[in-house]
């Protein structure tokens, strides 16, 4: 991944008539690497990608994409982008490799339909109608789809929505490729596991607002990490002395320690329990998740 910037908005606002979905957004995406917008429903995910790809022109701000206007010059910037959006918009009656030939004609491509059938595991539904897949394979085409004019920048709109376990493995494999490859990608996700797994950065979005951005250590700093274990019930009540953190009994002998210290938390409840002749049970240690963060922002 190099510093280049792919895209950048800046003091980003869109409105529908007298609703603001997008509140000043500033963002900077740099080449190569997978970034990650997250959000609830109706935090503005989807308004931002619509404006990055001159869907949607904005309110107020600047948007600018490979270094292009969006809006003035959306044909240039359409014709080096891929983008699976929420809703498919293929024709039913087509075959899946009818479909392909057509979007690899639209966009003057050599790579053969087939290639990218294998990619995402669909070249065995190959003479399907399009009308006849299952919402997963639906999905999987869609991908196929954004990637037939071997495009720079991916915009990916959650996805692998519908996919089965496996098969959201393989379409991560595939953006994986693509990312290494140096293709930019920007995925917006429900599945917060998808985040981690792949994004190099992450904003996460509340009422069209960044309320946090950066690495996924970064979005996590300051935020609690959790020790929780079994103790006889005995010391139900007891305070373990010395603790950085909060700890709550959650229930007859099991305690939860909320703490900013983990290791040195760990220490002190280990030593406490040693000197009353206690061992802690199903005893778990974690660093803060990112399905934490996530609730802790999106109040």
């Amino acid at each position: 991944m190099t510093t280049d910037p792919v895209l950048r908005c800046a003091g980003l606002r869109c409105r529908y008539g007298d609703y603001e979905a997008v509140r000043g957004v500033d963002l900077t995406v740099g080449r190569g690497e997978l970034f990650a917008l997250l959000g609830t429903n109706g935090a503005g995910k989807t308004t931002i990608l619509d404006t990055l790809q001159g869907h949607l022109r904005p309110s107020a701000g600047e948007v600018r994409v490979l270094g292009l206007d969006v809006h003035r010059e959306r044909h240039r910037v359409a014709a080096r982008t891929g983008a699976v959006m929420q809703e498919s918009g293929f024709a039913p009656g087509l075959t899946v490799t009818e479909t392909l030939t057509m979007w690899q004609r639209l966009y003057g491509s050599s790579t053969a339909p087939a290639t990218l059938l294998d990619e995402v595991d669909l070249t065995h539904r190959s003479r399907v109608r399009v009308g006849a897949l299952s919402g997963g394979e639906k999905r999987r085409l869609d991908l196929a789809a954004a990637l037939v004019g071997d495009p720079e920048l991916l915009f990916l709109d959650e996805p692998t929505t519908g996919l089965d376990p496996q098969s959201r493995e393989r379409a991560w494999e595939v953006i994986r490729r693509r990312v290494r490859a140096g293709v930019t990608v920007v995925l917006t996700t429900h599945y917060l596991e998808e985040a981690e797994e792949l994004a190099d950065r992450l904003a996460i979005l509340h009422a069209g607002r960044i309320v946090t951005t950066g690495t996924l250590d970064e979005v996590a700093a300051g935020q609690p990490a959790r020790i929780r274990c079994s103790l006889p019930a005995r010391l139900h009540g007891a305070m373990v002395p010395g603790l950085v953190g909060e700890q709550v009994w959650t229930g007859v002998g099991d305690l939860e320690i909320r703490t900013g210290d983990l290791v040195g938390d760990m220490q002190r409840l280990s030593t406490w329990a040693e000197r009353l002749d206690a061992r802690p049970e199903r005893l778990r240690a974690a660093p803060p998740s990112l399905a934490e963060v996530f609730k802790e922002y999106s109040r």
